[in-house]
C-alpha cells in the first residue's frame, strides 16, 4: 500500500502547517518543543521581527500553505493586526508565573516583572500579601519596553522576568533576566493552533462546497457570519454590488449595501421573503433566512431576484401548465336546470358531440359558454385527449400569435432557445376552445382560417407548417354578423366558424330554473367557506324569497350575476339571526330595484319594469358617451370598441337626446 494512501484510496489531508515566530530565548523554546508535533503537525520557527518575519510569512504561505501562526507579546499583537492568517498567542499561566518568581527571587529581592500589554492584579495582591516587593510594568511598543528597562535599573532592581526581547534590553544594562515562558506554555499554544488549524480547515471546506452551490446559481447570493461579515457571495451577487470577491470577503455587508443589510435577521432569526428594494437602479426581492447550526445561530443569507427573471419563469411555467393535457371539470350532465330552453341546449350539444365539426357557441356573458364547451369535449370521442382554452381577448395581438401558433427558435428578442409549441400543437387529438373569439384580432383572423381550412399551422419564425388534428371550439357574446358590418371581423372565418351553432338561453328566459340554481351555487359558495352551516335552509328561502318578488329583474350578468348575489346572501351565514329588509337592500340592490313597485297609473311591464329600463338606458348613454370622449368623437372607433355597429350607435344616442 502507497504511504499517501489510506484503506478507502483517498488521499490523506495534509498535516496542518503552523509558523512560529519567536528569537533568541523564544526561539529556542519553540525549536525544542516542535518535534514533539513532528506526527500531528509541521511547526517551523521564523526567528525574524515585525516586516522581515511578515515578508517571510507571506512568502511561505504563497508556496506551500500555512494555516496558523503562533508567536508572544508584542510580536504576535503586531501580527494580528498585519495578517490575515489567525494567530495563537503564547500565554503565560499562572504556576509558569510563580516559577519564574521564584527563580528570580532566588536570584535577588530586588525583582521586577514586566509583561505585554497591562499588568497583574493576581501578582500585585499576590505580592502584597507575601511582602515580595515586586515592582509591576508593561509595555505596548520597543520604544516603550527600552524605557520601562532604563527606569527600572534606576530604581535598583537587579532581575527582571520579562518575555526574551526585554530581558536582551536589560542584560545590555547589566541586569539579570528569567524568561517569563516555559515550555508548556509553548506546547499549550501549538496544542491550540492545532485545533485552530483544525477548524479552520473544516470551515474552508464548508465554505468550498458553499460557494461550488453558489456558483450554479443565478440568483445573487451572499452569506454571512454572526457579526455580519460576508463570508461567501456569488458571481451574480458579484456582479450587482459591482466588486470583486477579494474585495468582499470579510467586510460587513450593511457597509457595503445599507438596503441588503442582514443585522434585523441576526438579531431576530426571523426569515424574511419577499422583500421589494431598489438598488443601483433595479427593483429586487430580496429573502433574508438566518442560519441555524445545531441549534445556534451562526450567520445568515440574503437571496436576491430579479423581478423580471421571476416573471419569465413564471409565464414558462404557465405555458406548460396550458400546453399539458387538460382534464375538464365539467359535463353536460353537471349543467344545471330543467327548463324547455336548458334541456334544448344540452339535447343539443349532445347531438353536436358526436361530431367532429366546429362549433359556434353564442350567448350572453355569464351564460355558460365554457361549461358546455368542456361538456362538448367530456361527451366526444376526444374526451382522452386534452383540452386546452384560451380568452382571445385576454391577450395582445403579437403574444396572442405566439400562445396560438408557438414560435420557432430566435424567432424574436426573448424567444426560448428550443422554440415553444402553440395552444393548437398542445391540444393535437383534442379540442381548442377560443373564448371571445369576436375580439380576435383581424390579423390572426387570418391564420386562424388556414388552420380551419388546411388543418396545419405555421409557428411564427418558422417556413415549415405542422399538421395538428383538433376540433375547433368557439364561443362570444358580440353580434358577429354587426362585427362584420363594421369591418372588424372576417365574413369568411364566419361561415368556418357557424358550421355547428349553440345558441345558449339567457336566465331571463329560464327563469324556471332559478331555484334550482340558486341552491346549486349556495352549495357551493358554503361549501368554499367551510362546513354547512345550519342556516343554509333559511338563507336558501330569504334568497328565493327575494327572486320571486323581483320578478322583473332582467338578469344582465345572468348565471354569473346570480353567482354573485349568491356569494353575497353566503356572507351571512355566521349571523346570529336572519339578514333585515335593510341589510338585504344593501347586499342585493338589484334584485330590490327590480321589485320596486311601480308608479301610480303606469302599467308595469313585467318583462322591462320602469326603473330598470331607465337605470339601464342612462348607464348605457353615460357608457357610450365615455367611450365617444376617449375615441376623440372618432365614432367609427367607438363602435369598435362598444362592439355596435354605427347605425344602432347612432339610435341610441338620438334616444337619449329625445329622453
Amino acid at each position: 500500500m502507497s504511504g499517501t494512501d489510506d484503506a478507502s484510496g483517498a488521499v490523506p489531508e495534509s498535516p496542518p502547517r503552523i509558523l512560529a515566530v519567536g528569537f533568541l530565548r523564544l526561539k529556542q523554546l519553540l525549536q525544542e518543543v516542535a518535534p514533539e508535533y513532528a506526527q500531528r503537525a509541521r511547526v517551523d520557527v521564523v526567528d525574524r521581527g515585525f516586516d522581515e518575519a511578515l515578508a517571510e510569512i507571506e512568502a511561505r504561505r504563497a508556496a506551500e500553505g500555512v494555516d496558523v501562526l503562533v508567536s508572544a507579546g508584542l510580536h504576535g499583537a503586531f501580527l494580528r493586526r498585519r495578517s490575515e492568517l489567525p494567530v495563537v498567542t503564547v500565554k503565560v499561566g499562572g504556576f509558569d508565573l510563580m516559577l519564574a518568581l521564584a527563580r528570580a527571587r532566588a536570584l535577588s529581592r530586588r525583582i521586577a516583572l514586566v509583561s505585554f500589554g497591562a499588568t497583574s492584579g493576581e501578582v500585585e495582591q499576590f505580592s502584597r500579601e507575601f511582602s515580595l516587593d515586586i515592582v509591576q510594568r508593561s509595555y505596548r511598543s520597543e520604544t516603550d519596553a527600552a524605557a520601562c528597562v532604563r527606569e527600572l535599573r534606576d530604581a535598583g532592581i537587579e532581575v527582571v522576568v520579562a518575555p526574551g526581547m526585554v530581558l536582551d534590553q536589560a542584560e545590555q544594562l547589566g541586569m539579570r533576566g528569567i524568561l517569563l515562558y516555559s515550555h508548556d506554555a509553548v506546547r499549550a499554544a501549538i496544542d491550540d493552533a492545532v485545533e485552530v488549524a483544525r477548524a479552520a480547515r473544516i470551515a474552508a471546506a464548508k465554505r468550498e462546497r458553499l460557494n461550488t452551490i453558489l456558483e450554479q446559481l443565478r440568483d445573487g447570493v451572499v452569506a454571512v457570519d454572526e457579526a455580519e461579515r460576508i463570508e461567501a457571495v456569488n458571481p451574480p451577487m458579484l456582479r450587482l454590488l459591482g466588486r470583486s470577491r477579494q474585495q468582499l470577503l470579510g467586510r460587513v455587508l450593511g457597509d457595503v449595501a445599507p438596503e441588503f443589510t442582514l443585522v434585523r435577521t441576526l438579531r431576530d432569526g426571523v426569515e424574511h421573503t419577499e422583500d421589494i428594494v431598489r438598488f443601483a437602479g433595479k427593483t429586487l426581492v430580496l429573502s433574508r433566512t438566518p442560519i441555524v447550526e445545531r441549534g445556534v445561530r451562526t450567520g445568515a443569507v440574503l437571496t436576491c431576484q430579479d423581478p423580471v427573471a421571476i416573471q419569465r419563469v413564471d409565464r414558462s411555467l404557465r405555458a406548460r401548465e396550458r400546453a399539458a393535457p387538460t382534464i375538464t371539470r365539467w359535463s353536460l350532465s353537471d349543467l344545471v336546470g330543467d327548463s324547455p330552453a336548458m334541456q334544448r341546449a344540452r339535447e343539443q350539444a349532445q347531438r353536436f358531440a358526436r361530431s367532429d365539426a366546429t362549433v359556434l357557441i353564442v350567448g350572453e356573458s355569464g351564460t355558460g359558454k365554457e361549461l358546455f364547451a368542456q361538456g362538448l369535449h367530456a361527451a366526444s370521442r376526444r374526451r382522452a385527449q386534452p383540452f386546452v382554452a384560451i380568452n382571445c381577448a385576454a391577450f395582445p395581438e403579437s403574444l396572442l400569435e405566439s400562445e396560438l401558433f408557438g414560435y420557432e427558435e430566435g424567432a424574436f428578442t426573448g424567444a426560448r432557445k428550443s422554440g415553444k409549441p402553440g395552444l393548437f400543437e398542445a391540444a393535437h387529438t383534442g379540442s381548442v376552445f377560443l373564448d371571445e373569439i369576436g375580439d380576435m384580432p383581424l390579423a390572426l383572423q387570418t391564420r386562424l382560417l388556414r388552420v380551419l381550412q388546411e388543418r396545419e399551422i405555421l409557428r411564427v419564425g418558422a417556413t415549415e407548417p405542422t399538421p395538428v388534428d383538433v376540433r375547433v371550439i368557439a364561443a362570444t357574446h358580440r353580434d358577429l354578423a354587426a362585427r362584420i358590418d363594421a369591418g372588424l371581423f372576417r365574413r369568411d372565418l364566419y361561415y368556418r366558424l357557424n358550421i355547428l351553432r349553440l345558441q345558449l338561453p339567457s336566465l331571463r328566459e329560464r327563469r324556471e330554473d332559478l331555484p334550482a340554481l340558486a341552491s346549486h351555487l349556495l352549495d357551493k359558495a358554503l361549501d368554499r367557506a367551510g362546513a354547512v352551516p345550519r342556516q343554509r335552509d333559511m338563507l336558501l328561502q330569504v334568497l328565493l324569497g327575494l327572486i320571486a318578488q323581483a320578478s322583473g329583474h332582467a338578469w344582465p350578468g345572468n348565471v354569473r350575476e346570480l353567482e354573485n348575489l349568491v356569494e353575497r346572501v353566503a356572507s351571512m351565514a355566521d349571523a346570529a339571526a336572519p339578514p333585515g329588509p335593510q341589510l338585504l337592500r344593501e347586499l342585493l340592490p338589484e334584485l330590490h330595484e327590480a321589485s320596486a313597485p311601480a308608479e301610480p297609473g303606469r302599467p308595469v311591464d313585467a318583462r322591462n319594469p320602469p326603473a330598470l329600463v331607465r337605470r339601464k338606458a342612462e348607464a348605457e348613454r353615460e357608457w357610450i358617451e365615455r367611450t365617444l370622449a376617449q375615441c376623440g368623437g372618432n365614432q367609427a372607433r367607438a363602435c369598435e370598441l362598444l362592439g355596435i355597429s354605427r347605425s344602432t350607435l347612432w339610435r341610441k344616442l338620438r334616444a337619449g337626446q329625445g329622453s
